[in-house]
């Protein structure tokens, strides 16, 4: 009976353990979601002036835009996205793209040109994902007259930094494998690498699926994978 008593007792220990652990990633992705400005520690990344561009940046809540902003955040995603969905086993569906970029949850990057006009937007949240605290990437849309001269991976760096700042573990996207010059972009000029998750990895779907979940690890995230530890907890989205 004793050896069963242990056993009992490692068990609720573990679970304890687990539930501290999750406790305390929830506890890291509510005090990013409280921040009044993530972006507000990094003054100098408000302003991006290179290659002819004249650019200033800023973060706010979905709920802090105006409607007019939103519906140019949907247009320009429409515009370049709707044909690579269409293209995959997901379709493209207004309602529901429009209400994953109006959920409470969504934070945006939104880069100015003088006049002032909206040119690039970045939807991230702060969330659970498989255990982890991450800044998931849900959107970066440049418009076409602001490609190639360096504002996406401006944009992409300054999630980085705010995952870092907010002690997150990865920054996380999806992108499709038909999108080549987006998954070019992101694992050659920003060394973001397949993550675990990806269902190429994973085996859920393999060769079948469409898309590539991608991820880099913050120095919190190089940390952990450094002592492996297991967590609890599903995928949260």
């Amino acid at each position: 009976m004793g050896r069963k008593s242990n056993k009992a007792k490692e068990k609720k220990q573990k679970r304890l353990e687990e539930r501290a652990a999750m406790d305390a990633v929830c506890a890291k992705v509510e005090a990013a979601n409280k921040l009044d400005d993530p972006l507000e520690a990094f003054p100098v990344f408000k302003k991006y002036d290179r290659n002819g561009l004249n650019i200033s940046i800023e973060c706010k809540r979905v709920s802090n835009l105006d409607q007019a902003t939103v519906d140019w955040a949907f247009e320009l995603t429409k515009t370049n996205m709707e044909s690579l969905y269409e293209q995959s086993e997901w379709g493209w569906k207004d309602r529901e793209k429009r209400d994953e970029m109006t959920d409470d949850r969504a934070w945006y990057l939104i880069a100015w040109e003088e006049g002032p006009s909206p040119v690039a937007f970045i939807h991230f949240r702060f969330d659970v994902e498989c255990g982890d605290e991450v800044l998931y990437c849900y959107e970066a849309q440049l418009e076409i007259k602001v490609r190639r001269k360096g504002l996406g991976k401006f944009l992409i760096q300054i999630l980085q930094l705010m995952a870092n700042s907010t002690q997150m573990k990865k920054v996380m996207l999806t992108v499709f494998k038909h999108n080549h010059g987006a998954y070019q972009f992101f694992r050659e000029a920003l060394q973001f690498e397949i993550d675990e998750t990806s269902p190429s990895m994973s085996g859920c779907c393999g060769d079948d699926c469409s898309y590539e979940i991608l991820s880099r690890r913050t120095k919190y995230g190089e940390s952990q994978h450094t002592h492996s530890s297991s967590h609890s907890g599903g995928c949260c989205h």
